[in-house]
This record gives structure tokens, sequence and C-alpha cells, in this order.
């Protein structure tokens, strides 16, 4: 495993499991068998549905808390009461006394207040990292000026086709950190079968899949792929032996649209 170091001085794991959708029994095995093949991130949230089964896995997984870095995302709260109510029904939930890093979700109307709650609890040593989700570039630089924590993180919708440079290049001047959702496309666009990504992956014999990881970590994009099947758990951890060269790296940047795949987003 590689880390990224955080621009308060903690370190990340460059890649860990994304767990939308992995929920109940089943979402606790894929948890386990992923605590075993060597994940030591796991990114959660509220809206997951999902955090108290992740909370007693990392309990029941017979490794030291500090070696295991959890990630969860808020909802939407009215008011700095009811995110106060909300950061602590995480921490139940998860049953932990303190989250390695916590994002806002969205570019939320109350976001700022929510996230000076944040910066209170990070104060307190209770959030060990703070950040955000889906702010672009304009929600982001308004956002900063707003802030006395810096966001560690701002995680977004990247990939191959919607990579992020602007946004990225931007944050890179204040220390945060791009982290990726959806950078297999969601499924989108058959990516796998992209003739130009799958000329550059016969030259290394490596997948598809492990391509498109170890592009976006050499770029220093931290990235959380979801699965719930063991032989992808795997593959997608497995790209820490080899390298792009500059060649490849050139190639497949130029792939890039620049823009979003999904309807919903407002980047």
């Amino acid at each position: 495993m590689e880390f990224i170091k955080l621009n308060n001085g903690i370190e990340m794991p460059l890649l860990g499991l994304g767990t939308y959708t992995l929920t109940g029994k089943d979402g606790q095995r894929v948890m386990s068998d992923a605590i075993e093949i060597g994940y030591r991130l796991f990114d959660s949230a509220q809206m997951y549905r999902n955090e108290a089964e992740l909370g007693d896995v990392v309990r029941g997984s017979g490794v030291k808390r500090k070696e295991l870095f959890i990630e969860t995302k808020l909802l939407d709260c009215a008011n700095e009461s009811k995110t106060k109510k909300s950061i602590e029904s995480s921490l139940k939930a998860l049953k932990v006394d303190y989250i390695d890093l916590l994002l806002l979700h969205n570019n939320y109307p109350n976001a700022k207040a929510m996230y000076r709650v944040m910066e209170d609890f990070y104060k307190q040593g209770i959030l060990k990292a703070i950040g955000i989700s889906n702010f672009g570039v304009s929600a982001y630089s308004d956002f900063i000026k707003s802030v006395e924590v810096i966001p560690a993180i701002n995680q977004c919708e990247t990939h191959l086709l919607f990579q992020q440079v602007k946004l990225q290049k931007l944050m890179q001047k204040y220390g945060t950190i791009l982290q990726s959702w959806s950078l297999f496309v969601g499924g989108r666009d058959n990516i796998f079968e992209n003739k130009t990504l799958q000329n550059i992956t016969k030259k290394y014999s490596k997948t598809p899949a492990q391509m498109i990881l170890r592009y976006l970590i050499q770029r220093g994009i931290i990235v959380i792929p979801k699965t719930s099947k063991i032989n992808r758990l795997k593959e997608n951890i497995s790209v820490f032996d080899f390298s792009l060269n500059g060649e490849d790296m050139a190639v497949l940047l130029a792939l890039d649209t620049n823009k979003s795949q999904f309807s919903w987003t407002n980047y």
C-alpha cells in the first residue's frame, strides 16, 4: 500500500474500498474480506446507511484501530446544533471515539455553518481530518474563503473521461487532495473496452481497471473502487507493483472530455 500525506500531516492510504450499497451481512462479508486482503481505507457515508455495519467489522477485525482509516460523509443539516448531533450519530454508529476523515457530502446550502461545527470537532481531535465532496472549481474557490481549516480532501467524480485537471490544479495551491468517486464511470461508455486504454493495458500485463487505478494514483488522486466480489478486491489492490511511464500517462490524459457523466452533478 502507498500513502499520501494530508495537509495536516496525517498519512492516508491512496487506495481503499468504497462501500456504497454494501449493507447487511453481505456487505459486512465484503468489508471483512477487504481487511483480510489488506485494505485499510474504508469510505462510508450517512447516506449509505452502512456505518453500523462498518463499525461492527472494524471492531471485530482484530486489526488495531490506528491501522484503519475510516472515512464517512455528512448529510445536509439545517443548523449547527443538528450538525453536532449528526456527527455524534456517526461516531455512535461506527462505534469509534474518533473518525479519521469526515466530509460534507455535498455543497449544501448550509455547508459553511456545518463545516464550522466540523472544525470544532477537528480541534478537539475527534475528527482527525475534515473535508468536502462534490465541490467544483467555483464552489471550492468560494468555500475556502470562509474556512479556518482548509479541507484536506475534496471527493469528486473523477475518471478517464472527466479528470478534474483544473480543479486538482487549483486545490494543490491550498493543499487539498482530490479523491475519486466513480473512477470506472459507473459502468458507462464501456470504459474498459476503450481501445486506447486496452492498447496500453497490454504493455503492462494488467487489467483495464488496474490501469485506471494506477493512472489516477500516479496523479496523486486517492481512489476508492467499489466492488462486492473478492476477485475484484484482490485485483483492485494489486496496483502497487508497477508504474506507468510518462508517455502512457500523457496518452490517458488525452482521453479527458472534461464533462461529467452524471446528470445530477453540478461541477
